[in-house]
């Protein structure tokens, strides 16, 4: 069983899968739409993956506020959570976040990728950062929602 791991934004979705163990998240893939509310095609995209990849458990970004509050991000990702529930079947976690794509435009600055390829892999260089704190915060656990 793996896990996926999604850094959700306002135009774009980051996605990344775990390995079979739920040891590594590597990232897999960026979903791109033309419209913020255009969710459609990009949960329909999110289902095949999951199919594709034996899927059990979502782990979704929760961007909260440096000081710890919930903005208008987190009431959208909120209500992806349950869009994502209902279409794929999976539990979907919501996990924090924070610096996740400053850290990933930081590794990707430091590769040494240019600046115009940035944007095709920051997204989700970033859900793999929060899938590996998912994975590495429940350990072999990780796939089995036992939270």
């Amino acid at each position: 069983m793996k896990v996926m791991g999604l850094d959700f934004g306002s135009k774009t979705v980051g996605v990344a899968v775990s390995d079979a163990l739920c040891l590594t998240a590597q990232p897999y893939e960026t979903i791109v739409r033309k419209s913020e509310n255009k969710l459609r095609q990009t949960l329909s995209r999110i289902e095949e993956i999951v199919k594709e990849q034996g899927i059990e458990t979502i782990v979704l970004g929760l961007p909260k506020n440096m000081n710890g509050t919930e903005g208008e991000r987190v009431e959208k990702t909120k209500e992806f959570q349950e869009m994502l529930i209902r279409r794929s079947g999976c539990s979907v976690v919501l996990w924090d976040e924070r610096l996740t794509t400053v850290a990933a435009e930081r590794v990707l600055m430091e590769s040494g990728v240019r600046r115009e390829h940035r944007k095709e892999f920051v997204d989700q260089i970033a859900a793999a950062m929060i899938l590996q704190g998912y994975l590495d915060a429940h350990g072999r656990n990780a796939g089995e929602n036992k939270i």
